[in-house]
């Protein structure tokens, strides 16, 4: 199973790098059943994995001239207080088990597995259906930007989710930029983020097994490498429906496991 969770790892690393999010989609079922990790302790170490494996992305696409720095600074800044807040203070108020109705309990790692089925299965739609038409305007809505990037954030805080699914409409409709730039300036704000996010989970005390983390990151890298050199020739939108539909399955698979089973 660990072997399969490895070759999956690379597969978190080409989505970020091809279609510029769901790396987190993957990472965190990853971990959960392949690797066996806590899904609480899973989320913090989806932070690490996609906002590594987006730097290197990021940077590529920095030199392709697809970073428009100003709009990714507008999102970033109010997202990262929203993760700090949820992460750093909302976060580890809430109770291991949350209620119980006769012998069965609510715990909070059913809740971020429910929650994160959830917003699997509305990423999932949002790929699989048809593109809308791109507004136009004449200028960019930086408060919309932010006010979006501030949502994002509780979002990226609670599921540890890196939130490229909803970045790059913000960056589409309310900053104006090309599909292009929208991947470039999304795995910014995925860094930005996610390594913020971890980097306050360390101050708390999150327990982090470095080794095997390093390792899942690795075959994550590697991943990257192949999706950026593959986003050189091969269109992402034209991905994002077959990718759409294996996620919504991935969706439905957990609700139905941590349910029925």
């Amino acid at each position: 199973m660990e072997y399969i969770g490895y070759f999956a790892s690379i597969i978190i690393g080409i989505s970020l790098g091809l279609i510029g999010g769901g790396g987190s989609i993957l990472t965190i079922p990853i971990l959960v059943y392949l690797f066996k990790v806590n899904p609480e302790q899973a989320t913090s170490y989806s932070l690490f994995i996609v906002g590594l494996t987006s730097i290197f992305g990021s940077y590529n696409h920095y030199k392709m001239g697809n970073l428009k720095l100003k709009s990714a600074l507008y999102f970033a800044i109010p997202s990262v207080i929203s993760i700090l807040i949820i992460r750093e203070v909302i976060f580890p108020q809430i109770a291991a088990t949350l209620f119980s109705v006769a012998s069965y309990s609510v715990s909070k790692d059913f809740l971020i597995m429910i929650v994160f089925s959830v917003l699997m299965i509305t990423a999932a739609i949002s790929m699989i259906r048809k593109t809308q038409p791109e507004i136009k305007a004449t200028e960019t809505n930086y408060m919309r930007l932010s006010l979006i990037g501030f949502a994002v954030g509780i979002v990226s805080g609670f599921l540890g989710a890196g939130g490229g699914f909803l970045i790059i409409p913000a960056l589409l409709f309310f900053a104006k930029l090309p599909m292009k730039q929208a991947v470039g300036t999304s795995l910014l704000i995925i860094t930005i983020n996610s390594l913020i996010g971890f980097t306050g989970d360390l101050y708390i005390g999150t327990p982090i097994e470095y080794p095997f983390l390093l390792s899942i990151s690795a075959m994550a890298l590697i991943g990257m490498l192949i999706g950026s050199q593959l986003s050189k020739k091969i269109d992402g939108t034209k991905l994002k429906p077959l990718f759409g539909w294996f996620v919504l399955v991935m969706g439905v698979y957990i609700i139905a496991k941590e349910v029925l089973f």
